[in-house]
């Protein structure tokens, strides 16, 4: 129980993923993770007893299906026509999403599920006072599940298939498990499936699957929130209590043989280049799971591990680390890096290797085993200050099958071990029994997408309801009263010389989080982000790089510097009893930086290499390069960086000067955290260097929005299966007073998996894996709002897609009980949420960038009632239908239908260049 807000995590864990598929239908927990979201004989259906035999008829279909040869293009056309056919029917008695309706109704946030190896697990953050509606549906969900609308969902699984073939980082990890498991089904079957498997889906096999490992004594209800144990332990027997305990399900597996030399495999794809590394360990309650996590830490704990500093630190590679892998039969340690410029990726995976053999030489300090218990122990702190961290504690554990007590006993048993049970261990453990993953840039010869089956477009009924639905939402249960935020008592504020304070305490535990906001970044001067990018490398003249690092891990403090275009936020955070010496530590290392001209020559190597690797990430290609291209055209924040001249000309004189100066300009101080106000004003009167006699802050270079005011299409090429598309209209500049009408258009119209557009998009036509629309707030009162609607689909599905996505643009669909659901939805969310902790200070700081000085939720909610389907069309026909909008589509060129892009402006081939400005 933990009542920071009157909300409860939910998550029901299943003991069962991917390594439980039948070998001849892998993909199959997935599968059924998604049709868990359908609905049962009771709810989802207009008429069960006139759907089922279509039903039966289709799953019998499928096997037949199945039972042809993938070649015998014939026959599997003829029945895949009779499945389209009968689906299409069965479809007219299927009421799509009333789950999603259900459980936004219910208040709930973040409702997902996802599947990895062993298990399966079901999300949903729901208000406290909806627990028992919540027990009562989740009850139905999984008393009878339906797979009905199967189609289209295959249809969404064959795209998540396809971006999977796009992500050569999942392809990687997919390689490095298959070297270091060549028989256990964690290298041999994926989560997702073999294309061959996907193909040929088994609604039989998905029920037997389901009968077997989704039984009571092999699923939990992990809870953590706002709520009453004992009531709610008679809420779950009332709800849950009539389901049948069947027998435990087993798994047994093939022990692997050892590892005898290095195991070598190449993957391609347009990505950077970078490597895995992978040691084969024995499972999550043995001896090397716990051991594992003190090596990896001594190699990698994000600021003073052997990886860190040796390779990090000395710049000697690009973003190293590693991190354990653990798992219920087998563990692994995975380890990662990129080559700088002009590196083999065969010398980082040298380099990573000799920092194992430090390890067993013991060339690590002797502190380092107490920091790093401190530092799991910090860890776990801020891992219990969510309700999602505790709940995610229960799932580990019980599909782990770690008992509770086990679990809660791992840090004293971590406690116990010395370094030279470290040293030992590494020496026993570690040797040329490894698995190396190249990832190379280039095309991927292997990858088959998998093609688009034919689908007619199949009713979704959302204007009709279930008596279930009906009579869960009408239920009443005891309103929570929404509590708003009142800036004016909720923070409390003082001032260190000439700088303001901002204050809020820290009730929970002993942490606290300084900050030091500057309203000054790259576009104020376009070195800032360089220089303090450059502090990271320098230490003082009394302390070295490494030793300043060091320091910092011994008193427990994180340290970031970040720099964005308008913004610098300092952040220091730790355990309060350690703040004096954090806050000393790091204003003697601002004041006292010295300069190292090799550390900054292999940074200005790093920034370009890594301006060129940016070229190569396709969610930066489209929504930075591009986005910012489509709004700003040659002149954009985005594009406001050094020259690679200019870069190569900057001096260390120039940047430390930067460094010695960052906070002798105007400045707020915000601090969150146990101490009383006067203690840390008292403190950082003596800490703090620069507190009176402040510069202005420099003028801004300013950037003009487009006028957007044509149709255009702007199309990049890139080597990937999938399309994905930006669509942008220009709206007016921020408007505040909009602000209630915007989220409710945007719940209702293009937001979560209940909204019309994911409805229509991905449900009814199976257009889209990914698809939203959403009418922008943007954070600063200069900026305008913006129409954003994006398409992540297969690329011959875009036509189809472009058309479907438009005429939702242009017309906006008309249903009552969607609408209904979406006000149900956000007054339930701004009842229940609350800003607390830091969260505070930071909400205060969005609301004076956008000229507000109270709690714009409380405007909504106060708007709210008033609301109807008329507030919707007058939103839409204004802001939505009509608009010029700038197309952005991302794709093979080889791929991409330019025929069918023409409809939508005249188009523009861009090149990489041309978006990125270098």
């Amino acid at each position: 129980s933990y009542n920071d807000a009157p909300r409860v995590q939910t998550n029901i864990a299943v003991r069962a993923g991917s390594k439980n598929d039948p070998a001849d239908a892998t993909g199959l927990a997935h599968y059924l993770e998604h049709m868990l979201f359908k609905g049962t004989d009771v709810y989802g259906s207009l008429d069960f007893e006139k759907e089922a035999p279509m039903l039966d008829k289709i799953e019998a279909l499928y096997e037949e299906y199945r039972s042809y040869e993938m070649s015998d293009t014939e026959n599997r056309d003829r029945i895949w026509a009779q499945i389209d056919s009968i689906s299409g029917e069965a479809a007219k008695f299927a009421i799509a999403n009333e789950y999603d309706k259900m459980v936004s109704g219910l208040g709930a946030k973040g409702t997902n599920a996802y599947t990895s190896n062993e298990k399966t697990v079901y999300i949903n953050d729901i208000p406290s006072n909806q627990i028992e509606k919540w027990l009562k549906l989740e009850a139905e969900r999984f008393r009878y599940p339906v797979f009905r609308l199967f189609h289209t969902e295959l249809e969404a699984v064959y795209e998540e298939k396809n971006i999977s073939l796009d992500n050569d980082g999942r392809k990687m990890f997919e390689a490095l498990l298959d070297g270091l498991f060549p028989t256990h089904q964690y290298g041999q079957q994926t989560t997702i499936g073999t294309v061959e498997h996907l193909k040929n889906p088994s609604l039989t096999e998905i029920r037997k699957y389901f009968n077997k490992y989704y039984v009571p004594n092999n699923m939990a209800i992990c809870l953590s929130g706002d709520f009453d144990y004992d009531e709610t332990i008679e809420l779950i027997n009332k709800y849950w209590g009539t389901f049948e305990r069947k027998d435990d399900p087993t798994f047994e597996f093939i022990k692997e043989s050892p590892i005898a030399e290095p195991v070598y495999t190449e993957v391609y794809g347009p990505e950077a280049e970078r490597l895995y590394i992978g040691f084969r360990f024995d499972g999550a309650n043995t001896e090397d799971a716990k051991m594992l996590t003190m090596v990896d830490m001594v190699l990698s704990n994000s600021a003073a591990g052997l990886i860190d500093l040796n390779l990090n630190q000395a710049q000697e590679l690009i973003g190293g680390g590693c991190f354990p892998y653990v798992l219920e039969d087998y563990s692994m340690h995975g380890f990662y890096g990129s080559p700088k410029q002009g590196q083999t990726l065969e010398e980082v995976k040298d380099l990573l290797l000799a920092q194992i053999e430090d390890v067993k030489a013991g060339n690590f300090p002797d502190w380092l085993v107490g920091a790093i218990i401190s530092d799991l122990k910090l860890n776990q702190i801020k891992k219990l200050e969510s309700n999602s961290g505790r709940a995610n504690e229960f799932v580990d554990a019980f599909t782990l099958g770690i008992s509770w007590e086990d679990h809660q006993n791992e840090m004293a048993e971590l406690e116990k071990v010395t370094k030279q049970d470290i040293i030992d261990f590494a020496n026993a453990k570690y040797a040329d029994n490894y698995v190396v993953v190249y990832k190379r840039a280039g095309e991927d010869k292997s990858v088959i997408k998998v093609t688009k089956p034919a689908i007619t477009p199949v009713s979704v009924n959302r204007e009709d309801q279930s008596e279930f639905l009906a009579n869960l939402l009408a239920e009443e249960v005891k309103d929570i009263e929404p509590v708003f935020l009142d800036f004016e008592n909720d923070i409390q504020k003082s001032n260190v010389g000439d700088v303001e304070l901002f204050y809020k305490e820290n009730t929970e535990n002993e942490r606290f989080k300084l900050n030091y906001i500057l309203e000054m970044g790259k576009d104020h001067d376009v070195k800032l982000k360089l220089a303090v990018d450059y502090l990271k490398y320098l230490g003082t003249d009394a302390m070295s790089p490494s030793q300043k690092e060091e320091e910092f891990y011994k008193l427990g403090c994180d340290l970031s510097v970040n720099c964005g275009s308008e913004k610098t936020t300092i952040t220091l955070s730790g355990l309060a009893n350690n703040f004096d010496e954090s806050v000393a530590l790091f204003e003697q290392i601002l004041a006292g930086a010295v300069a190292d001209d090799e550390a900054l020559e292999n940074l200005k190597l790093s920034e370009l290499k890594g301006r060129n690797d940016a070229k190569l990430n396709k969610q930066i290609i489209l929504w930075r390069a591009m986005g910012s291209y489509a709004k700003y055209g040659d002149n954009s924040s985005f594009r406001n960086i050094l020259s690679e001249e200019d870069l190569n000309n900057v001096t260390s004189a120039e940047l430390v000067d930067l460094i010695h100066n960052l906070t002798s300009y105007e400045h707020k101080i915000m601090y969150y955290g146990p101490e009383p106000i006067n203690k840390v004003a008292s403190d950082l009167e003596k800490l703090h260097a620069n507190k009176s006699g402040l510069k202005m802050i420099p003028s801004k270079n300013e950037f003009i929005e487009q006028p957007m005011d044509k149709p255009m299409v702007y199309v990049v090429d890139y080597d990937m299966k999938q399309a994905e598309v930006m669509m942008l209209a220009k709206g007016a500049k921020l408007n505040m007073n909009e602000y209630p009408q915007i989220r409710f258009h945007n719940e209702y119209f293009g937001g979560g998996m209940s909204s019309i557009v994911f409805q229509e998009m991905r449900e009814s036509k199976a257009l889209a894996y990914s698809v939203y629309s959403t009418y922008t707030i943007p954070n600063d009162k200069d900026d305008s709002h913006y129409l954003m609607s994006y398409i992540g689909t297969q690329s011959d599905k875009l036509g189809e897609a472009l058309i479907g996505m438009n005429e939702l643009l242009e017309t906006m669909p008309e249903a009552e009980t969607n609408m209904a659901n979406a006000k149900e939805a956000i007054e339930q969310k701004i009842r229940t949420e609350r800003l607390t902790k830091s969260k505070v200070l930071t909400e205060y700081l969005k609301a004076e960038k956008i000229g507000v000085s109270h709690d714009i939720r409380k405007d909504m909610y106060d708007a709210l009632p008033a609301f109807d389907m008329n507030t919707l069309k007058d939103f839409h026909n204004s802001h939505i239908s009509g608009t010029n909008r700038v197309v952005m589509v991302l794709g093979s060129k080889e791929d991409l239908d330019l025929e069918v892009l023409k409809a939508y402006g005249e188009i523009v081939h861009l090149t990489l260049e041309d978006v990125f400005g270098y």
